[in-house]
């Protein structure tokens, strides 16, 4: 299958500025691009898509280029944005674009015959003067032009925000990038998502003026939304990150694993390296079975282990079979916070387990039995556990063997009822 006809069952592709681009890129490797600006240290998983699309360029036989922008950054694209993003300091941007570089390098192979590359545009953005800058490369750009995308009038028409000449230039400055990566690395095409439509011309547009005989096309793929039209890629607490620090592998997990079933099947093929076989195996038997959320459970395991790895994934499906009355033990403090972040928690005073104190009466202090005979009965029907261990009778003293980990504890009460204790 050529990559067109891949990202096209994938539901990948959006535009292509040219007719004859699939017959071009079956013909032979093809260098492209695809800029990602670095207005955090981390990755979101909206930046997940055009990375796929460098994916599967690569896999089919092209030269990736991973543009980091480190100029174009302290501009901030402003491409259907409601406001002007807050101006970033260059210290800022190259922290930033180091952290995107990582994570990059999850995705695509930077060693073989198609090895890809990756490159900063602060290293020939930086040494342009601004005069020189608008003599050779401004005078190319109509400003009616840019003024007719529709990325601009959205912002021009507003009375309240409008636009900076800082934003408005944020186009010439990506545009140079294409022209730049033409000249020296023969980079013919660029992708991104459908709101960089009005770049990626601008950068077409410039290389036509300046390079007589170029021949460049450009690529963009859908802007990844929900069935329900709500926004994708946010959880209550806000953005999901790649950078594990910022969303942990257990809260990506139950990310991916909570999507709708509307929604599910179509992530599978955006987000994943599954073929057309084993996600219509996948499809039929959620028809078939659709309580088993089998094709949640692949989705959720396939993207973990694509972004964090083997290692992380494992953890993950540890931590959340422990949140559903699986095995504790084996889980650290920090994994811990992260699955019970949302159950009640209380602080206990650390003398208690020196004290020969009953598990029931510290229950009933802090309230999560109301009494000590509504806690006997629930020992006597088999519903209270301590670190996953039932409890069999309500003589259970505490002690240091009590805690799961060196200061916590968790207690469940029932089949849901959690509670976290930390001494």
């Amino acid at each position: 299958m050529s990559v067109i006809d891949e990202l096209t069952w994938r539901g990948l592709l959006s535009q292509t500025t040219h007719d004859e681009l699939p017959k071009l890129l079956n013909d032979g490797p093809m260098t492209l691009y695809c800029g990602f600006d670095p207005t955090a240290d981390s990755l979101h998983i909206g930046s997940l898509l055009p990375i796929m699309g460098l994916v599967h360029f690569q896999r089919a036989g092209h030269k990736p280029i991973a543009l980091v922008g480190g100029a174009t950054g302290l501009i901030g694209d402003p491409s259907f944005k409601a406001i002007e993003r807050q101006l970033l300091t260059k210290e800022m941007v190259d922290v930033n674009a180091a952290g995107i570089k990582k994570q990059l390098e999850r995705f695509i192979e930077f060693d073989g015959d198609n090895a890809a590359t990756m490159v900063n545009n602060i290293d020939w953005m930086g040494e342009w003067s601004f005069l020189d800058f608008l003599r050779d490369v401004g005078k190319h750009f109509s400003v009616n032009t840019m003024m007719n995308r529709d990325s601009v009038k959205q912002r021009l028409n507003d009375r309240d925000q409008g636009m900076s000449y800082t934003e408005f230039s944020y186009s010439l400055l990506q545009g140079y990038d294409f022209m730049h990566l033409y000249d020296n690395m023969n980079c013919q095409l660029q992708i991104g998502g459908s709101d960089q439509w009005g770049n990626i011309i601008a950068g077409m547009d410039l290389t036509r003026r300046m390079r007589e005989d170029a021949k460049t096309y450009g690529l963009t793929m859908p802007l990844v939304t929900k069935a329900d039209g709500s926004k994708f890629g946010k959880s209550e607490s806000g953005n999901i990150w790649l950078d594990p620090e910022r969303t942990s592998p257990y809260k990506f997990y139950q990310f991916w694993i909570n999507q709708a079933d509307s929604d599910v099947m179509r992530y599978l093929k955006y987000f994943t390296l599954l073929s057309q076989e084993e996600i219509a195996a996948l499809e039929q038997q959620v028809a078939d079975e659709p309580h088993r959320r089998q094709a949640q459970k692949t989705l959720a395991e396939e993207v973990t282990r694509l972004v964090h790895g083997e290692e992380a994934l494992q953890n993950a499906l540890a931590a959340s079979q422990a949140m559903f009355g699986g095995d504790l033990t084996g889980l650290d403090e920090e994994t811990l916070m992260d699955v019970f972040s949302e159950v009640p928690s209380e602080s206990v005073d650390r003398t208690v387990l020196s004290e020969s104190k009953l598990l029931l009466d510290l229950l009933v202090e802090l309230s999560i039995f109301q009494s000590k005979s509504e806690g006997r009965r629930m020992i006597k029907n088999g519903g209270l556990y301590l670190n996953s261990q039932r409890i069999e009778a309500d003589g259970v003293v505490l002690s240091n063997d009590s805690l799961l980990t060196d200061n916590m504890a968790v207690v469940r009460k029932g089949k849901k009822n959690y509670y976290l204790l930390s001494f």
